[in-house]
């Protein structure tokens, strides 16, 4: 029974991300449909237990394996599981119900990055493993694609953006534009650009300097990020971290010193605090 407990418990944990909206906070919702099959699995899968539980069909089964004549030469396991491997299965089993149930969600800021600090282009820590990795200032979906693939992909994307001369980033386009500036910073140059985002200001930087960044999820938590760009402010100005703010300006490029290489960035003619945003975080959207 309490296999069927824990099925149902699945269930209702992917009911609840779906009903209260905190589904997006784990994954892109490109992928929904993926927690949708999990659910209706686990429903299913549930009920079926249910069923051999009243059935008793378990039971039977494992009375006619234990009885049943081996074969000469066979061996017979007669012995049952213990206590504690079944204690360590169920245990690992309901951890996550546990978590997803109990935890609260915590909202990144500038506190994660401060604490975890960020490199240009990525945190390569986990290598090996391309499907698992912190990203910094440039979404990177490379590692998904093989070059020829990601280059007409990135190709097909930038259509829309070579002529314009103004552009702005909406929680649609963040992380596909903010890709393509770091990919064709020569292409972007000179063109004006509206983004918003929250301050996060280095002790290294001037006054006159700060980063503008989204929490980014590229497909699931495991390869988010924070995206954005160092902004050239027109004056001396201290805005606190996690500060929400919509700037406009003039992409270009800057030699950043602590990344020892030349990185875009914009400079601002117009800058202003705005309302923190009733959703936070950016998802990469695909064609």
């Amino acid at each position: 029974m309490l296999r069927v407990y824990l099925l149902y418990g699945y269930a209702a944990l992917m009911t609840y991300f779906h009903v209260s909206g905190k589904l997006e906070q784990y994954i892109n919702m490109k992928y929904a449909y993926l927690s949708l099959i999990a659910l209706f699995g686990t429903l299913i899968l549930g009920t079926i237990q249910l069923i051999l539980v009243f059935r008793d069909e378990d039971a039977d089964a494992h009375k006619h394996i234990v009885t049943a004549k081996p074969a000469p030469g066979e061996h017979v396991h007669t012995g049952e599981n213990r206590w504690w491997k079944k204690v360590i299965v169920y245990g690992l089993l309901a951890f996550p119900l546990l978590s997803g149930f109990t935890f609260p969600e915590v909202s990144l800021d500038s506190n994660i990055v401060a604490a975890k600090g960020f490199k240009f282009p990525t945190n390569t820590d986990a290598v090996g493993d391309s499907f698992v990795r912190n990203q910094y200032l440039k979404p990177d979906t490379s590692f998904y694609y093989n070059k020829e693939d990601y280059t007409k992909t990135m190709q097909a994307e930038l259509k829309p953006y070579v002529n314009k001369e103004h552009i702005t980033l909406t929680d649609d386009n963040y992380l596909t534009v903010m890709e393509l500036i770091y990919d064709y910073p020569a292409l972007f140059s000179g063109k004006q650009l509206t983004l918003t985002g929250f301050a996060y200001e280095e002790t290294a930087n001037t006054n006159k300097q700060l980063f503008l960044f989204r929490f980014g999820v590229v497909h699931c938590v495991a390869d988010s990020g924070v995206f954005g760009l160092l902004l050239n402010l027109p004056t001396d100005q201290n805005y606190q971290n996690d500060t929400w703010l919509q700037a406009t300006g003039t992409i270009g490029t800057d030699f950043y010193a602590p990344f020892k290489q030349t990185i875009p960035t914009l400079t601002v003619s117009d800058i202003s605090k705005i309302k923190t945003p009733a959703e936070k975080y950016v998802y990469r959207k695909y064609n």
